[in-house]
């Protein structure tokens, strides 16, 4: 029987996910399908009894999950459980979900191969989701001057507490005045998923770093370039993740060069 992988969020149907891993799956002579899948916050809980039953055997988890995955794996990676948010998830064999987190490591990863070294310099991190957390968590072990900025400051406070005890906390207001002297910028904010935008300042040679790609980081990116600042998406974190995941489930490690060369043509094509 044909296995059955996908993505869970909402939105997904921009995901280019399936792409990526159907690529894959057929490379390595894998008979399985990679789906995006559509589900509303609420409804995470029964989905994932479903995909269970239906024998699914395996899924990534985007916004607006991440948190709310990890309390209903009945285990963990140490990686997920630190973070306090999964993007992995693994049937077991008694029936239930193991929870992982491949955000992390997949955007440490595009750090190394972008050549940005964030130790001892200004980093500015805009958001406090479970995306958020797994890049909090990359920017502190890394000794970034880390300033978290979200609209609702207590989320920001929380993930201090847990991940980044050093970090300031600002306003997403206060952090976009004080913006314009970051090193690196790192924005996992979904705003541009809805048509909304940052109202960024001149950038004094620092790096804006979207963790969408396409169209949801694409108003982001043409502010910062026009603000002078050095622009990077995150196709490449949705390679890394990918190909992190994709080596959980089958034991395989795919190629991640070919897989982001092929994605970049695709969304370019589709813009």
């Amino acid at each position: 029987m044909t296995g059955l992988l996908g993505v869970i969020g909402d939105p997904v149907a921009h995901s280019l996910s399936p792409y990526i891993h159907n690529q894959w799956l057929r490379e390595n002579a894998i008979d399985a399908v990679y789906a995006a899948l559509e589900v509303k916050a609420g409804e995470l809980a029964d989905s994932l009894a479903s995909l269970r039953a239906h024998e699914a055997i395996g899924l990534n988890v985007t916004l607006p999950h991440k948190e709310e995955a990890l309390r209903l794996a009945a285990s963990a990676s140490d990686t997920a459980r630190r973070i306090g948010a999964a993007n992995l998830l693994v049937p077991t064999a008694e029936g239930a979900w193991h929870a992982g987190n491949t955000d992390a490591p997949g955007f440490a990863l595009t750090l190394d191969y972008g050549d940005i070294s964030v130790d001892g310099r200004e980093v500015f991190l805009l958001g406090a989701g479970g995306s958020a957390r797994a890049v909090a968590d990359v920017l502190s072990q890394r000794g970034a001057r880390l300033t978290l900025c979200n609209r609702t400051m207590a989320r920001a406070e929380a993930l201090a507490l847990d991940l980044a005890p050093a970090a300031r906390i600002l306003s997403l207001e206060q952090g976009l005045r004080q913006i314009h002297r970051a090193s690196l910028v790192v924005n996992t904010l979904s705003l541009g998923h809805g048509g909304g935008t940052l109202n960024l300042p001149q950038s004094a040679g620092g790096t804006f770093y979207d963790i969408s790609y396409g169209k949801g980081a694409a108003a982001a990116m043409a502010e910062a370039r026009r603000q002078g600042w050095r622009t990077l998406d995150g196709l490449g974190m949705l390679v890394a993740q990918a190909a992190l995941s994709f080596e959980a489930w089958f034991g395989v490690t795919p190629d991640l060069a070919a897989a982001h060369v092929r994605a970049r043509a695709l969304l370019e094509a589709t813009q």
